[in-house]
């Protein structure tokens, strides 16, 4: 049966263009119930024992939510009580229209065979199908529709053996109207909160009950604490006439009264709007998208100095409080004043569940209490919870449904508990969502598209690759690496030249462009690595079998090979898909003994020399060149092998062979980006390093100037050749402290489309043009340029969004995101670790150095443990020390010492647990001793973990 609707659309140019759109009808769509026998359905998904126990519905019943009780109600449609439930199309349609995640959770829900949840196209059916009458709104008729499908199920369910069991249908909504419109129709319909509060077997799920607005006005206080929001339309008008500026909210950290607004803009011309004070931040969440408008000139401040942490009120009070006032007025005077504003409006709400821990009220009896999150930029939040001693002491995540104008808190309701807080697996659970690490198991969509095992390389891919299993290739990673993405091998030609070949992993022979397994990848973005833990982008058939270039196999490679000279001059590259056999998977150390040991001279290790000599060229031309050679401090943990405890902490050391591979890395990145530009200049997927702007090189003159050394920022080579000679007598780590200081300086190495962007240039590496080829196990980035790569020599064909310079961009700004959040996710997991390393240790005394200084604080940095902490001068009382700041040192006199960046100093190390949500370690001061001082520190954080290069 077909229905069809034509009108006619005017076009840009003038013209008319008619336009018919055809509706199909079906009579043969499945009702997906198991107890009918009208339908001749191949398999069902609805159960005949519904094993639903409620109070309401003493009888088997499939539930049929509305639109609105999906989109607000999902955490309760995710627990595995729920089961048996009709998904409408007309549901599904509009929930993907309203809310992309809760498009993607509810179709998670759907794809869970132990859930029987059913998606019925009640939009095809000839029976369900209804059109919009005359005058009817696109909500009403809708909410007809779905008021139609439950009737016709109703009718549908009662002709099958299901009446003799007594199954029903029951819709749930929480619209007033639909809900009586329903009755009168004879549907068995309840609001979702009173069915959900019906449920016998579960009545901890009444926690999980989003609010809605009737509850949400019951629990806010009759006063006015912040001004109403301004309706979108006026919003937009606002901006469009430039009254209003749009950008995203950025909430302090130290200051809860405190946050700024990113307004983007061309170029340099992106600006940061200040804003101060609970009513001029009007209910904006981190990260939302709001609305500003700026205050007049004479009302902007400056940043405040002061820290400031909302300890949380038990009732709603005025925020125009006497501590707010006071924040204000701390502001530093001499500090820049800053636009200043306030929001009048949120255009995007950025929420997602937070994790944190429960504040049980005082109150007895009292089911109302203060949620307060981990992430210290979010605002507490009010949830109901009759769980409340069991959740006390544990990490629990909690979701927002709104923010009323007469609220001091938003309104949110418990979602799940993670565990103990504390706990390992807790805190790392913890880390990994809020840091928004996808880390899921890999779905059966994804496992699917694996091959199946046992694999074996077949004919035809012997047809279409070199065969390089001859080749003395081998592998150099990290002990205990079982995701190796690359081999290398150094052997002397005929005519004197030497081959030298780096051959990678060939993820995408695996992973076809646009299928699930490409799409999770995408997604994912990289892979995660936290002390002793990895979060793979990859299933681990792929990352640790089938793609790994593990030694005595034959795996598919990606190589590329060169023919140089012994001055390491490039005479000829070239690119081809192989096959290889690695002869050995070795460790740093073990390739390093080998280069070392006069006593062993078979293949492996005279291709280890020849590599090593050649990279020692490579290495000292690109520092000529003007690459920079920054310094971080990693630190490796080590393990109880039974408890999984950290039992040692120390810095890792870089041997030559780490120099080595990382070269030849740069190297076959280079001549990969330079060949994939040259073919596709649209739409080259590139790295770039952008040069940092001359005021971030400040601390780092200053610091040089204290200790009468000059450094020149002009250029990467002027940078570079001044490290490089800045050395100071009787103390040797000077420069490795400079190093340090320099990469701080640094900006963000970012992914890029070429025909989007035209400055390519990689100021760490002084390299034209730079991307990322040799990690295609765990980065997503590295997959697209072996695609492109693979289509640039015709070892494999194209497909269309690899050509789309928009898609590119889009993917490269996700991995970005990705990179940057796990990149923190690392910091987050050795922080973590050491906490535990420490909880055993009591207190340890340190010798450390000023890395910088503050007005009230020094900023110490551990080289032993490759960390650093901000240890605070205490200021809060009357017997505070007297502290003068120079800010053109800089130093800071504490009494009678004054210190400078570089110092030596030493300190006691100890835990302080108080806090169990927020636990830290505490430095206080030992030597230079000064009378009077009390010296707590702030949380230690560890050494960024960047690399010293960008491989």
């Amino acid at each position: 049966m077909l229905k069809s609707k034509t009108f006619v659309k005017k076009t840009r140019s003038g013209g008319v263009l008619k336009i018919v759109r055809e509706h199909y009808l079906r009579d043969d769509i499945w009702c997906g119930s198991e107890v009918c026998t009208e339908c001749k359905q191949e398999s069902t998904v609805l159960q005949r024992d519904t094993c639903i126990e409620s109070n309401l519905c003493a009888y088997p019943h499939y539930l049929i939510p509305d639109t609105n009780v999906v989109l607000h109600q999902i955490d309760v449609l995710e627990d595995p009580v729920i089961r048996n439930v009709i998904i409408l199309q007309t549901v599904l349609q509009e929930v993907r229209h309203r809310s992309a995640p809760v498009y993607k959770r509810i179709k998670d829900i759907i794809h869970e065979k132990e859930k029987h949840f059913y998606t019925f196209t009640n939009e095809h059916h000839r029976e369900t199908f209804i059109e919009r009458e005359p005058g009817e709104s696109a909500n009403d008729r809708n909410d007809r529709a779905i008021r139609v499908a439950a009737t016709w199920y109703t009718q549908h369910l009662k002709t099958s053996e299901s009446a003799a069991d007594g199954l029903k249908v029951v819709l749930l909504t929480n619209d007033q109207g639909n809900k009586q419109k329903a009755a009168e129709s004879g549907l068995l319909v309840f609001k979702c909160e009173e069915y959900i509060k019906s449920l016998i077997a579960n009545p901890e799920l009444v926690d999980r009950l989003a609010l809605t607005n009737d509850e949400k006005n019951e629990i806010t206080s009759s006063k006015v604490l912040f001004p109403e929001h301004l309706p979108l339309s006026r919003i937009q008008a606002g901006i469009k006439s430039g009254s209003f500026l749009q950008g995203t909210f950025r909430a302090s950290r130290d200051n809860y009264l405190e946050a700024t607004v990113f307004v983007p803009g061309e170029g340099e011309d992106s600006t940061e709007v200040l804003l101060q004070g609970l009513q001029n931040l009007n209910r904006a969440v981190h990260q939302d998208v709001v609305a500003v408008q700026l205050l007049p000139r004479d009302h902007w401040v400056a940043p405040s100095s002061v820290v400031l942490q909302d300890e949380g009120m038990a009732k709603d009070e005025n925020p125009e409080e006497e501590e707010e006032e006071k924040a204000l007025r701390l502001s530093a005077l001499e500090a820049a004043k800053k636009p200043t504003g306030k929001v009048v409006g949120i255009i995007k709400r950025n929420w997602r569940p937070f994790c944190g821990m429960l504040n049980v009220s005082q109150i007895k009896e009292s089911t109302r209490h203060l949620f307060t999150p981990a992430d210290r930029r979010i605002p507490r939040i009010r949830i109901e919870t009759r769980q409340a001693s069991t959740l006390a002491g544990q990490r629990i995540m909690v979701a927002i449904d709104g923010w009323p104008k007469d609220s001091r808190y938003p309104n949110g309701h418990f979602v799940r508990s993670l565990g103990g807080a504390g706990e390992k697996d807790t805190e790392e659970e913890v880390l990994l969502l809020e840091h928004d690490v996808p880390h899921q198991a890999f779905s059966q969509a994804v496992l699917s598209f694996l091959p199946k095992m046992p694999w074996a390389i077949t004919p035809e891919d012997m047809k279409q690759r070199q065969d390089l299993r001859q080749l003395t290739v081998c592998s150099v990673d990290p002990p205990g690496c079982t995701d190796i993405d690359d081999a290398l091998h150094c052997r002397e030609l005929d005519n004197g030249n030497l081959e030298v070949g780096v051959h990678i992993a060939d993820v995408s022979h695996f992973i076809r462009p646009g299928n699930a397994l490409d799409k999770e990848a995408a997604n994912r973005g990289t892979t995660v690595y936290l002390c002793g833990k990895r979060i793979d982008m990859v299933p681990e058939l792929l990352s640790s079998n089938l793609c790994s270039l593990r030694s005595n196999v034959e795996r598919l490679a990606f190589s590329c090979i060169w023919e140089m000279n012994h001055e390491a001059e490039i005479l000829k590259t070239w690119f081809t898909k192989s096959i290889i056999n690695s002869k050995a998977s070795l460790t740093y150390a073990e390739a390093q003994m080998r280069i070392d040991d006069t006593t062993m001279n078979d293949d492996i290790t005279k291709s280890l020399r020849g590599l090593n000599k050649l990279a020692k060229i490579l290495k000292r031309r690109r520092i000529e060149n003007g690459a920079l050679t920054l310094s971080s401090l990693e630190v490796r943990f080590h393990i109880d092998s039974e408890t999984h405890d950290p039992i040692d902490l120390q810095t890792k050391e870089l041997m030559e062979t780490n120099s080595m591979v990382e070269e030849f890395m740069l190297l076959a990145n280079i001549s990969v980006a330079q060949k994939i530009y040259d073919e596709f200049s649209e739409c080259a997927l590139l790295r770039k390093h952008p040069a940092p702007p001359p005021s971030n090189y400040d601390i780092l003159i200053k610091a040089a100037k204290s200790k009468n050394v000059a450094i020149h920022t002009d250029s990467a080579k002027a940078l570079a050749d001044s490290l490089d000679m800045a050395t100071v007598d009787s103390f040797p780590y000077f420069n490795t402290l400079l190093r340090i200081l320099a990469t701080r300086c640094m900006m963000q190495a970012v992914y890029f489309c070429s025909g989007m962007d035209s400055d390519f240039h990689h100021y760490g590496l002084a390299s034209p043009i730079y991307t990322h080829f040799t990690s295609p196990i765990r980065r997503y980035s590295d997959i697209i340029v072996h695609r492109l790569l693979a289509v640039a020599i015709g070892a494999d064909s194209t497909y269309p969004d690899l050509m789309d310079k928009h898609k590119q961009s889009a993917l490269c700004n996700n991995l970005n995101y990705r990179h940057k959040m796990a990149q923190y996710a690392q910091r987050a997991s050795v922080a973590f670790h050491t906490q535990l390393f420490f909880k055993t240790r009591g207190v340890l005394n340190e010798e450390g150095f000023v890395l910088f200084v503050r007005k009230n604080a020094i900023i110490v940095l551990i080289p032993k443990f490759g960390m650093e902490g901000t240890v605070f001068f205490d200021s809060k009382d009357k017997t505070a020390p007297n502290l003068v700041f120079d800010e053109e040192g800089p130093t800071l006199t504490v009494e009678q010492h004054t210190f400078h960046i570089f110092d030596k100093v030493k300190v006691t190390i100890s835990l302080d647990a108080s806090n169990i949500q927020h636990q830290k370690i505490r430095m206080a001061l030992i030597d230079p001793v000064i009378s009077g001082v009390s010296v707590p520190a702030e949380d230690l954080e560890p050494q960024s973990k960047k690399s010293k290069l960008d491989r």
